[in-house]
């Protein structure tokens, strides 16, 4: 690898890079929960990859139980959860292809939100942006918060959407 090869691996625009003979693929990954904010996101991260050839990453999380029931209750409480968690981000996925987007790419993973999506990051290097959509009101949540904060350390640009845009301003901004 020459050295501006490995300058370049080194860099957070890796993703952006163009392979020999072809364009990059821009991939967006959204954070899917049941908040209006998280479609606020897909919709935008949708439009973007549809205006630049891109595709979505749809990353639903299952955050672990607080309280440790008897084993068999305990195993049956994550297991809803999941079950919730996936069937959002296939509900989702439906909408995308609804709209005539690419098939997503779907991960559930359990654990603390921060540590998962820096996982996922970590997984993922052809990850160009992560869309994080902003309540409308109120103060933003811990996943806006967190990375918002640490923006600088992390292999992929964030896009925060505010909450209070509504379709034409998405448009506009998407």
């Amino acid at each position: 690898m020459s050295a501006l090869g490995k300058m370049l691996a080194q860099n957070t625009f890796v993703a952006d890079i163009a392979p020999m003979g072809g364009t990059a693929m821009r991939v967006y990954l959204v954070i899917m929960d049941e908040t209006d904010e998280a479609s606020l996101a897909l919709r935008f991260a949708a439009r973007r990859a549809q205006r630049t050839g891109g595709t979505v990453h749809l990353l639903a999380l299952v955050p672990r139980q607080q309280f440790v029931a008897f084993g068999g209750i305990q195993a049956t409480i994550e297991e809803e959860a999941r079950l919730r968690a996936e069937a959002l981000v296939t509900a989702a996925a439906g909408s995308l292809l609804g709209d005539g987007g690419k098939a997503p790419v779907i991960a559930v993973k359990q654990g603390d939100g921060v540590s998962v999506v820096r996982d996922y990051l970590a997984e993922h290097p052809e990850v160009s942006a992560l869309v994080l959509g902003a309540a409308s009101s109120g103060g933003p949540g811990p996943l806006v918060s967190h990375f918002a904060a640490t923006a600088g350390q992390l292999p992929c640009p964030v896009y925060v959407i505010p909450g209070g845009l509504d379709e034409a301003g998405l448009e506009q901004l998407s």
